[in-house]
C-alpha cells in the first residue's frame, strides 16, 4: 500500500512539521528582503563597531537548542550590519559580482530540494540541468564543440581541474599514468606562466605537485600581457598557461599567436579566465577574444560576471577523456552508476551542491542578448569612471579595455588616503593594488545591480575624498 500523500493546500491540511518550517522560511524570506531593500542606503563596508559585534555570535558552545526564529533573528541583527555590500551596485572590490534575482530565486528553490549533484542517481535533476547548463555555456564562450565541462566552487579549483587534465595528458604523450604511479619518477613538466600569472594558478600548480617555485615566468608588457617573443623552447611535457583578463588591468594574453605555436611543439595550453572568458559575448569586446578556442583548457567563474550566487566556478576542456581520466575513480559499490552523464567523473568533488541550477536560471532569464548588454553596460561604466577621473587629473594607469581601472591620485602615500577615505566614507568600495610598483586604487565593474545613477555618486564621492586628501597635505 501506497503511504498517504500529505496535501499542500489548504493551509489547515499542513502537517504540524510543515507549518514549522513554513513559518522558518517565511521569516528567512522576510529578512532577506529587508536587507536587499536597505542596500540602496547602507554604506558598503561596516564599521568597526559592527565587526566588532560579529562576536556576539560566539560565547560558548551551546548545551541546548535555541528557536529557530531567534537564531535567524540574531543571525540577521548581528550578522548583517557586519556584510560587505556586495549584492548593491556600489561595490567595485575584487570582481565580485551580485545575484541576478533570478538566480538568487533558484538558489533558494535549489536549496530547498538539497540536491547532491554528484551522481545522476542521486540527483537526476542536478545532473540534467548541470548538463544544459554546460552547454548553453560553452556555446556562449565559443569553446569547441564536444568540450567538456565542470561545475567547481571558483577559478581555483578551476585551475586545479584544467591543470589536472593537462598534467594527465602531457604525461600520458611520453607513457606516464600519473593517476596511477603519482609524480614520483615521473618525467618533468614544466609549466609556463606569465609574469603577472593569477595566484590562483599557482596555488593549483602546487596542490598537482607541479611546484610553484618551479614554473617558468615569461616577461609581460606594461599592460600585463605575456610577451610572445620571450618564450621559452618547448621540449618535453609542458604546459603553458596564459591568462583572459588581467586581474588588476583587465588585458588578455596574445592566446592565438601563442597557442598555435605551442600547440604545434606539442605543448599543452591552459587558460586563465575567471572574468575575461564573458568578453566573448559582448559585440564590442570580442576582439580580445582572438585565439582563444584554440587552448586546451580553460578556467572562469560564474559568480563574476555571471551574477550568480557564491560560490560558482566553471571549467572546461577540449578533450572530455582527457578531464575524465584525470578526475574520475573507481567506484564504491553502493554509488550506482547510471546510463547517464555521471557530474563526479568531471570534477573534484563526488557531493556537491547543485551549481548548475544557478546558471541555468541566469542564461534562462537573460539569453544571449541580455548577457551581452549586462558585459557591454559595465564595461562601459568602467571607462566612464576611468574618464571622468582622468578629466579631473588623476592618473589612469591602465589601457582600459574591460572592466577594470586602476587610478593613481599622486604619490603612494596620497593614493592610500584616499583609498581608505573611500571605503570609510562608505557610498563605494574599491581596493587597492600594486601595479608595476606604484599604488593604485582598483575599480572593477562587474554587478548587474550597478546603474549610471551608482556609477555617478561613486564618481562624485571618489572626487570628493580625493580633493580633501590633496587639501590635508
Amino acid at each position: 500500500m501506497n503511504p498517504p500523500v500529505e496535501e499542500s493546500s489548504p493551509r489547515g491540511n499542513l502537517t504540524a512539521t510543515t507549518r514549522e518550517l513554513e513559518v522558518v522560511l517565511r521569516d528567512a524570506a522576510e529578512r532577506s528582503l529587508r536587507y536587499l531593500r536597505n542596500l540602496e542606503h547602507r554604506r558598503m563596508f561596516p564599521t568597526a563597531d559592527d565587526i566588532r559585534r560579529l562576536d556576539l555570535l560566539g560565547g560558548p558552545l551551546p548545551g541546548s537548542g535555541t528557536d529557530p526564529i531567534d537564531v535567524l533573528r540574531q543571525l540577521d541583527e548581528v550578522g548583517s550590519p557586519g556584510t560587505v555590500g556586495s549584492a548593491a551596485g556600489r561595490y567595485f572590490g575584487f570582481v565580485v559580482g551580485s545575484a541576478l534575482p533570478v538566480t538568487l530565486g533558484a538558489n533558494w528553490v535549489a536549496g530547498a530540494w538539497n540536491q547532491n549533484a554528484g551522481l545522476f542517481t542521486i540527483s537526476p535533476v542536478g545532473a540534467r540541468v548541470e548538463q544544459i547548463a554546460l552547454e548553453w555555456i560553452r556555446q556562449l564562450l565559443e569553446l569547441p564543440l564536444g568540450s567538456e565541462g565542470a561545475f567547481v566552487t571558483g577559478a581555483t579549483m578551476a585551475n586545479f581541474t584544467g591543470l589536472a587534465a593537462a598534467r594527465h595528458a602531457v604525461l600520458q604523450k611520453v607513457g606516464w599514468d600519473v593517476e596511477e604511479l603519482g609524480l614520483a619518477g615521473a618525467p618533468p613538466i614544466t609549466v609556463v606562466v606569465g609574469e603577472e600569472v593569477h595566484t590562483s594558478v599557482l596555488k593549483a600548480v602546487a596542490m598537482l605537485g607541479l611546484g610553484r617555485g618551479r614554473v617558468v615566468r615569461v616577461p609581460a608588457d606594461s599592460q600585463g600581457r605575456i610577451r610572445p617573443d620571450a618564450l621559452p623552447r618547448i621540449v618535453g611535457p609542458t604546459i603553458v598557461c596564459l591568462q583572459a583578463g588581467n586581474v588588476n588591468t583587465g588585458a588578455f594574453d596574445p592566446v592565438g599567436e601563442i597557442a598555435r605555436g605551442a600547440k604545434e611543439a606539442g605543448a599543452w595550453v591552459h587558460v586563465d579566465a575567471a572574468f575575461g572568458m564573458w568578453a566573448a559575448v559582448a559585440p564590442t569586446r570580442h576582439y580580445l577574444y582572438e585565439g582563444i578556442a584554440l587552448a586546451d583548457s580553460w578556467a572562469t567563474d560564474g559568480h563574476k560576471w555571471l551574477n550568480v550566487p557564491y560560490d560558482s566556478g566553471l571549467v572546461f576542456v577540449r578533450s572530455a577523456d582527457d578531464l575524465r581520466a584525470a578526475m574520475s575513480v573507481g567506484s564504491a559499490a553502493y554509488l550506482v552508476q547510471s546510463d547517464q552523464r555521471e557530474p563526479s567523473h568531471y570534477t573534484p568533488e563526488i557531493s556537491r551542491r547543485a551549481r548548475g541550477i544557478e546558471a541555468w536560471a541566469a542564461i534562462r532569464s537573460l539569453g544571449r542578448e541580455g548577457l551581452a548588454d549586462l558585459v557591454e553596460r559595465t564595461c562601459q561604466f568602467a571607462t566612464q569612471v576611468a574618464d571622468r577621473l582622468r578629466a579631473a587629473g588623476h592618473e589612469v594607469l591602465n589601457d582600459v579595455v574591460l572592466n577594470q581601472v586602476l587610478v593613481s591620485f599622486g604619490d603612494e602615500a596620497t593614493t592610500a588616503r584616499v583609498i581608505s577615505g573611500i571605503q570609510a566614507e562608505g557610498t563605494c568600495w574599491c581596493g587597492g593594488t600594486r601595479w608595476h610598483g606604484r599604488f593604485a586604487m582598483r575599480v572593477s565593474v562587474s554587478s548587474w545591480a550597478t546603474t549610471a545613477e551608482d556609477v555617478e555618486r561613486s564618481i562624485t564621492a571618489i572626487l570628493r575624498v580625493a580633493e580633501e586628501s590633496r587639501r590635508s597635505d
